[in-house]
């Protein structure tokens, strides 16, 4: 596949991933901050990618077998990118409305957000698989390395543009910049996907692949797996758990306005790049996986704890280092466990396992992002200080990292292989994830 043909298709992750920070960087902060919804109700609602994300099985295995007027993917595609955007573009309305009038409110935002999180799914699934597909198995790695490093530039991007879009900020123009954005991401994606897949007037019905239970039979047989799962879950479940909390918090304990509190997407994603290119081209040769992931874990456990006392002392010069170390340690978290879980396993297990790593990551996702909503809600109200929640939720995260790591110590990285992957592979199968 030629370069031009894998930025095309990074432009459907592109697009996808604009959705993700319209919702989880800027209309979160929204939701709870200036609308006063409960976190755990905004908790819900985000997560509805992850619990729906099961469902990647069903419609792989489904597009494999039932092409659309000789188009595998395509249609699968640009339906998925139509809910995602669609959903995303619109959700302001339902936010407002859940905040003013529940009894519209409630049923409107499941809709859009429902919209959001199966368009999402059915996307990733369906323009993954044809990568896979336009790609040979010698260029899977960079295919996907470029799809990664695309959406998380554009991640980036998105935030910083839309952080300044906002200012000052009004509800219409929430409404017009979140429909501006959705219309700049359809864009990108009907470039990306128009004229994309060769139309085949014969199909050959592809082998169903691997479900989600054949993953997690393949974790529990293997002793050193099964400690591995619980360990990336747990890890991931504390690492991930902020995403819904960490803009407001950011309006709530210093008083940021919208576009200071989406830029903090920029920031902790700049570093968890920086990290990422950092270990898989510098720190992989020096130091080893299980040491890599200690130090990861380490550096966001210290983030999380200098943004929980920025919080306690209200030093604001604290809030911004917190979130650089935190992202800059989910880098090196993320490459370095991701290269543990190739290692476990032989080559003819490889796809098994990364499904394995899909399965840790929604469920990590999930109840992260669900518990840490509903903890800042209960500790908020018992404390009678919405700071104090924030803060007892970044505290509790620190402490779920350092038990992970605790257990990360009983995994016997000695039965591992010992074939280091390289830069390539690390971003390919993190952008697989």
């Amino acid at each position: 596949m030629t370069l031009f043909k894998n930025i095309r298709l990074g432009l459907l992750h592109v697009a996808i991933a604009m959705t993700f920070v319209l919702i989880n960087s800027v209309l979160n902060r929204i939701m709870i901050h200036d609308l006063g919804i409960l976190a755990s109700v905004v908790a819900v609602l985000v997560v509805l990618p992850y619990v729906l994300s099961p469902a990647q099985v069903w419609i792989g295995q489904y597009s494999d077998t039932h092409p659309i007027f000789g188009y595998r993917r395509t249609p699968y595609i640009a339906l998925g990118t139509m809910l995602a955007i669609t959903g995303a573009a619109l959700a302001p309305h339902a936010a407002l409305a859940l905040a003013r009038e529940p009894l519209i409110g409630v049923p409107l935002a499941v809709l859009l957000f429902g919209m959001w999180g199966f368009g999402y799914n059915l996307a990733v699934v369906a323009y993954l698989s044809l990568a896979s597909d336009m790609s040979t198995e010698q260029q899977r790695a960079r295919t996907v390395a470029v799809m990664w490093f695309m959406m998380i530039t554009s991640v980036i991007v998105t935030a910083i543009v839309v952080g300044r879009a906002l200012e000052p900020y009004s509800e219409e123009r929430l409404f017009t910049v979140f429909l501006k954005t959705g219309g700049v991401a359809l864009a990108l994606a009907l470039v990306g996907l128009i004229g994309l897949e060769p139309r085949r007037t014969t199909m050959t019905v592809r082998q169903s692949r691997a479900g989600q239970m054949a993953a997690i039979r393949a974790i529990i047989s293997n002793p050193q797996a099964r400690i591995f799962f619980v360990y990336l879950i747990m890890l991931l479940a504390a690492i991930l758990g902020q995403d819904v909390l960490l803009e407001p918090f950011g309006a709530q304990a210093f008083g940021m306005n919208v576009k200071e509190t989406t830029q903090l997407t920029a920031i902790w994603g700049g570093a968890t790049l920086t990290a990422l290119l950092l270990y898989g081209a510098v720190l992989s040769r020096w130091v080893s996986k299980k040491r890599g992931a200690m130090i990861g874990g380490s550096i966001a456990a210290t983030g999380f704890l200098l943004i929980a006392l920025s919080g306690m002392l209200a030093i604001e010069a604290m809030f911004i280092p917190g979130i650089l170390l935190l992202g800059f340690g989910t880098g090196i978290a993320t490459t370095t466990n991701l290269a543990l879980m190739l290692d476990m396993t032989t080559a003819e297990q490889v796809g098994l396992f990364i499904g394995a790593w899909g399965v840790a990551d929604a469920i990590a996702r999930g109840v992260g992002t669900l518990l840490g909503g509903v903890m800042r809600d209960v500790i908020a109200h018992m404390s009678g200080s919405a700071v104090s929640g924030y803060v007892s939720v970044f505290l509790i995260e620190a402490m779920l990292l350092g038990i992970s790591l605790v257990l990360l110590q009983r995994i016997d990285v000695t039965a591992f292989r010992s074939r280091q992957p390289s830069l390539t592979e690390l971003v390919a199968i993190t952008g697989d994830a």
